[in-house]
């Protein structure tokens, strides 16, 4: 069969008929709307599927006489070496290079970091890390050994972003096992061929600086006490109160404060685990909230603390108040923390003998015995109110007799 002539092709009309074009199985189908114009398709049997697929070779006259005679050539030949070249086509064009990779997975797992700086570390570490070693490398072709030359750099220097670095890559690997640009992880095998970290044992952990919670009544009575208690000051105070984090207070709007049921509820978005956390508010914090009204109506989406300038309250501002207070902490050499007063709060329900579910429960978090929080679906309000109550006598500097001794409460 003789090929098509350029001058053939660009005769073919809007509803006229396909034109063969010599190759067998190639075809010119004419444009539905523009003379002269078409596209090319090659129609074969596929020696893997054993069916017929029709296969894109471009668009008449992008694509010329030539060129498509040419593709519809070469797709031949691989059909009658058993290959299918719609699948060989998809194989050359879709495996993408390790960098090609991690950025397209970055840009699908961005949108859920909460916070702009974790956003930014993932994708910059790997930058950093990976990138300059095999970041231009073909995901197929990557191996285990790979992965380890490049992760050794700093293994044992930052054991810490180390891990998340092989943490992070493994993820776009499962992503491109996922999509079968690879039939295995490579970072699954990762393990053997890196050193063991001698600092996991031989540095003990590193917790947030606490104030004995002894000494807490004295530090309120000396820097969080005087009158008008708003801002920073407000914020820190009421975070001691409620044994909450700091983000959670400093970003508290209104709409999450009932005053009469005395209750802050934090929407599950804004929790650190993800569940939607109920805080019961002592009389000491219902009155600090109603001083940062100043006899307003509170507008639901306005912040409770905001800053001086109306925006967000940065962490450093209550740092800033505990640096100026040169506030002591159980932890030489280092001065206490807000996130600390969660600590404090947790070693004053030890030494007053409560039950340390429920004090877990009080700080939010998830309770270790997986049976036990699978049957046990209540939040412990009630007790929890009770408990709160006196935490925040003790607080403010209420009499010893005037705080309620609790054993096993709830």
């Amino acid at each position: 069969m003789r090929y098509i002539t350029d001058r053939q092709a660009r005769a073919i009309r809007p509803g006229g008929k396909p034109i063969r074009a010599g190759v067998r199985g190639l075809l010119l189908y004419p444009s539905d709307t523009e003379p002269g114009c078409g596209k090319w398709i090659l129609r074969f049997v596929s020696p893997v599927l054993n069916k017929r697929r029709d296969m894109g070779l471009g668009t008449f006259p992008d694509t010329g006489v030539a060129r498509a005679v040419e593709k519809a050539l070469e797709a031949r030949a691989l059909v009658q070496d058993g290959i299918d070249p719609i699948a060989a086509r998809q194989s050359l064009r879709a495996v993408p290079t390790f960098e090609q990779a991690a950025r397209d997975q970055w840009k699908i797992l961005a949108p859920g970091f909460r916070n702009e700086k974790h956003r930014a570390q993932w994708i910059s570490s790997l930058e950093q890390h990976l990138f300059p070693a095999i970041g231009h490398v073909s995901v197929d072709k990557l191996q285990a050994e790979h992965f380890a030359d490049a992760l050794r750099q700093i293994w044992l220097t930052v054991p810490e972003t180390a891990k998340r670095v092989k943490m992070r890559a493994s993820t776009v690997m499962a992503a491109c096992r996922a999509r079968k640009f690879i039939v295995a992880n490579p970072l699954d095998d990762v393990g053997p061929l890196l050193p063991t970290s001698p600092q996991k044992d031989a540095q003990p952990a590193r917790h947030h600086p606490a104030m004995p919670w002894q000494q807490i009544p004295a530090f309120i009575g000396q820097h969080l006490s005087k009158e008008p208690i708003l801002g920073a000051r407000a914020a820190l105070l009421f975070a001691i109160l409620t044994a909450a984090r700091s983000g959670e207070v400093r970003g508290a709007t209104w709409s999450e404060i009932d005053l009469e049921k005395r209750l802050w509820t934090i929407p599950a978005a804004r929790m650190k685990a993800h569940r939607e956390h109920r805080v019961p508010l002592a009389p000491a914090a219902i009155e600090l909230l109603r001083q940062q009204l100043h006899g307003d109506t509170p507008v639901a989406e306005a912040l409770v603390f905001p800053a001086p300038g109306k925006g967000d309250l940065s962490d450093m501002a209550l740092t800033a108040i505990l640096r100026r207070a040169n506030a002591v902490s159980d932890t030489a050499g280092r001065l206490a923390t807000a996130h600390g007063f969660r600590s404090s709060f947790r070693n004053w329900c030890a030494d007053h003998g409560v039950n340390t579910e429920l004090a877990e429960r009080c700080l939010a978090h998830t309770i270790g015995n997986k049976v036990q929080a699978s049957y046990e679906r209540t939040d412990r309000l009630t007790a929890r109110i009770k408990l709160m109550s006196s935490w925040a006598d003790h607080v403010m500097g209420l009499p010893d007799e005037k705080v309620i001794p609790i054993k096993k409460v709830g």
